[in-house]
């Protein structure tokens, strides 16, 4: 199974750029929206390797339960199962961190350089009960790209304007 990582900060354009690979390449994308939550931005990672990765990577099947987002505070919600696929795509903030590096086939960061409109697009997307959230969040993700070097690590690099 090939694994790539599609990252960036929130409101850049992540999921629609994975949703195109996908589609080209045939992959099953794995949000990291279905694992983080408000509170939470990036420790739930070792439930995503334990439950997605470890299994696809033996040749079994994923099975996780995922964050529902319905009314704009996550809880957990149904159970998703994934295939193994020739191709796994996980996106999100914080995909391509550095302790998965040694295992990624590709990092993409997708970026859209104004932080005003990130967030107007994440709003657009959210809802407007979840601006300040997003504004705290946003705060996170530049500590966390920062500290991480994410983006020095991609093997590609997406631009949208």
């Amino acid at each position: 199974m090939r694994l790539v990582a599609v990252d960036g900060p929130s409101g850049s354009g992540k999921s629609t750029y994975a949703a195109r690979l996908a589609a080209e390449l045939g992959a099953a994308v794995v949000p990291t929206d279905h694992f983080a939550t408000w509170t939470d931005p990036v420790s739930w990672w070792p439930r995503l390797v334990a439950e997605v990765l470890d299994p696809l990577r033996h040749g079994r099947e994923a099975r996780y339960r995922r964050m529902d987002w319905t009314d704009g505070w996550p809880r957990l919600g149904d159970v998703v199962t994934v295939p193994v696929p020739d191709v796994l795509v996980i996106e999100g903030v914080s995909a391509a961190r550095r302790s998965v590096a040694p295992l990624l086939d590709e990092a993409v960061w997708v970026e859209l350089p104004d932080p005003e409109e990130r967030l107007r697009r994440a709003v657009a997307r959210d809802g407007e009960a979840s601006r300040e959230h997003l504004r705290r969040w946003q705060a996170f993700e530049r500590g966390w790209f920062a500290v991480d070097g994410t983006k020095a690590r991609a093997d590609r690099i997406v631009t949208v304007t």
